[in-house]
């Protein structure tokens, strides 16, 4: 079933109308937490994106090599677990050693990432729906700058919204979760153009 989609389709719809943050919610916490500033926001969205994209490749191929032909898949939640956090620490210290300046940038975001749902959401969704690599690569890579946009909209509205006069009652995490609502609603819009089942 999943085999007939096409991968740039499924690329676009988990951008914009299978959004994992604002159509699953999924990845919320770091989201609301991150998302004060700019600049934190666009660190942690290149991040996810990118160990989103890998660790989705890398789980399928254990998936689909290892775990399956094992008959182990009762593991396979822990397994992922490990994958991303063995990902997250390859990277920490392949940063570390490359640029020490790029590493001091992104040092909190990376720890950030191995308790981030959205990545062992997206792993999990590769394995309910059966996706071949191709599609997982897609679906990942889609996963992470559909998170990574969500996170940048939600952080230049709410330096915009500082700014601005807000009722005493609605300050701080009122006013944000009104506006994640409304910003779920307008990924929503894009529903009748591409879906992912």
């Amino acid at each position: 079933m999943s085999s007939a989609i096409n991968p740039v389709i499924l690329f676009f719809a988990s951008i914009f109308t299978s959004n994992i943050l604002l159509s699953n919610f999924l990845g919320t916490c770091s989201f609301i937490s991150i998302s004060k500033d700019w600049k934190s926001s666009f660190g942690l969205g290149m991040a996810v994106t990118f160990v989103l994209t890998i660790t989705a490749a890398i789980s399928w191929l254990v998936l689909t090599y290892v775990v399956i032909p094992l008959d182990i898949e009762y593991l396979s939640f822990i397994i992922f677990i490990i994958v991303v956090a063995a990902v997250v620490q390859i990277l920490e210290m392949i940063i570390d050693r490359a640029s020490p300046a790029l590493y001091m940038s992104l040092g909190i975001f990376l720890p950030l990432i191995t308790v981030n749902c959205a990545i062992l959401g997206a792993i999990l969704f590769m394995q309910i729906r059966q996706y071949n690599f191709i599609q997982t690569v897609f679906f990942a890579t889609g996963s992470g700058i559909g998170w990574w946009l969500a996170i940048l909209l939600l952080a230049a509205i709410r330096e915009r919204i500082e700014k601005n006069p807000v009722p005493a009652g609605l300050k701080g995490a009122g006013i944000t979760m009104i506006t994640i609502g409304f910003m779920a609603m307008a990924f929503i819009g894009f529903s009748g153009m591409i879906a992912v089942q």
